[in-house]
């Protein structure tokens, strides 16, 4: 409801009626497109009570209303503004124009990156994703008993509107333990900073590294999200390829004796956007040329958590680095729940520096969400989600494999990934993405035309291909749907 006591102040001073005041007044809120044709007045009763007034009064400012057709009278309901105003007859009312449509009457930034336009199918029935969780396996169950039981507990008000900006110090100790166990990093609390996903993450790092002019080593081609984080800061980005066996590190060397490095930006495992994952020789000695050049790393490992025929490499974070390796990963990924909950790994000096830029942003995380999600790694839930859910995406992958290649195996060239939620699909020219994502989209399928994956005027004509949130019958549908479209 429209604040109508400061709206309407009738002055009892002045020689005109108040009833007079608040019907005249309340015909300029109509004239403004304060208050919308269809919308209804406060009744009478709430309306005197607002204004501090005899009930009579406003009945008579009604009245009036009534008798000159801005307002109509509709039974069991009450004063309703008219679709059709008084000195606008026949003519519908025209809303005023809202400030908000106009442009800014300021100046500001502009030199923002923006992602290419995307194909935007508006009906489909399925989405081809670039690798996402199945929210249908989501422990959604367990996660509505965990917010339960912290909003029953006594201590509800206060673990819910108080709270460190590094994050609950509840999931902070979880989160060591659990990557202890998992990748066996060798941490205390003030080595973590609990973040909003791990786009955050990426983003606090890159902002507390890399100053205008400096030099980013990022593979070609690399995860647009923080290519963009770079250039936003003013970073050259120095691209070096990447292979079966990841980033070449060769290349990587070679800048590093001719060129003064900032950072070194590297996706370890399942490498974004071409699924590659970094050989263990390949991690050996970028590890000796962290320790001679004195490199500063970001070392994004966003969905480790899934690997399939063979056991994952540990994370560069793991060896002896010397404090060179901010580490940042993603309980987003692991749930398939909206949440978004990732993590930054790094010295103590370091974290704490990201703690107080994080707070000038966001100064706190959501409490629910971090106190819930530490009650399931500590009942053992999230494990026992990804054991299952680990399962499910290998055959899930298996089935898009053996489909790519029996139907779409003269048009494609890929490489089963060993780990994630998607697979690297190139097409070969003859088949341009963005005319297939098209026909795609008219069929029910949504995909990427591939244009994400696109940088300094090179076009790969490839996307990710999401099969973990697609069910095998998802999956098969979508495939001969798109064999279907290059046959003809």
């Amino acid at each position: 409801m429209l604040p109508f006591q400061t709206l309407l102040q009738p002055d009892k001073q002045l020689k005109q009626h108040v009833y007079q005041q608040i019907a005249g007044r309340l015909i300029n809120l109509i004239q403004e497109g304060i208050l919308q044709p269809g919308s209804y007045l406060p009744g009478s009763r709430v309306m005197a009570d607002l204004l501090q007034l005899h009930r009579k009064t406003v009945i008579a400012a009604y009245e009036e209303l009534l008798s000159q057709d801005w307002i109509v009278a509709i039974p069991r309901k009450g004063m309703m503004v008219a679709t059709n105003l008084p000195l606008m007859k026949p003519r519908s009312y025209q809303p005023a124009v809202s400030p908000y449509a106009q442009t800014p009457g300021f100046r500001f930034n502009t030199q923002i990156p923006s992602l290419p336009a995307q194909v935007a199918p508006t009906k489909t029935r399925l989405v081809v994703n670039d690798g996402a969780p199945d929210v249908r396996l989501a422990p959604l169950e367990e996660w509505i008993k965990a917010c339960r039981s912290i909003i029953q507990s006594p201590q509800y008000p206060k673990r819910l509107t108080q709270g460190p900006t590094a994050g609950s110090e509840n999931l902070r100790q979880e989160t060591i333990r659990y990557l202890s166990h998992t990748r066996g990093l060798r941490l205390d609390l003030q080595n973590i900073l609990i973040t909003r996903g791990a786009q955050m993450a990426i983003y606090l790092a890159a902002s507390l590294l890399v100053k205008k002019g400096d030099a980013v080593i990022v593979a070609s081609p690399n995860y647009f999200y923080a290519d963009q984080c770079f250039e936003q800061l003013g970073a050259q980005l120095l691209r070096v390829p990447a292979d079966q066996d990841g980033i070449d590190t060769d290349a990587v060397e070679q800048l590093c004796r001719t060129r003064k490095i900032r950072c070194l930006y590297i996706i370890s495992h399942h490498h974004h956007p071409t699924t590659v994952t970094l050989s263990a020789v390949r991690r050996m000695k970028l590890l000796q040329l962290i320790r001679t050049y004195q490199l500063a790393v970001i070392e994004d490992d966003y969905d480790y958590d899934y690997h399939y025929p063979t056991a994952p490499i540990l994370p560069l974070a793991s060896a002896d680095h010397g404090g060179h390796v901010i580490y940042i990963g993603s309980m987003t990924k692991s749930l398939g729940l909206s949440i978004r909950i990732g993590y930054m790994i790094a010295p103590a000096a370091f974290i704490e520096a990201a703690t107080a830029l994080r707070r000038l942003m966001d100064l706190r995380g959501d409490n629910l969400s971090e106190e819930a999600l530490a009650l399931l790694l500590a009942d053992g839930t999230i494990e026992r989600h990804l054991k299952k859910s680990n399962k499910i995406y290998h055959e899930r992958r298996d089935l898009l494999c053996r489909l790519l290649t029996a139907k779409l195996g003269d048009a494609v060239d890929f490489v089963p990934p060993n780990g994630g939620m998607a697979l690297w699909l190139p097409f070969h020219r003859r088949h341009p993405l963005p005319v297939l994502a098209t026909k795609a989209a008219a069929q029910g399928v949504a995909i990427s035309d591939g244009a994400h994956y696109n940088y300094g005027g090179l076009s790969l004509n490839a996307l990710r291909f999401g099969f973990a949130s697609l069910n095998p019958k998802e999956i098969t549908t979508v495939v001969n749907i798109l064999a279907g479209i290059l046959q003809t």
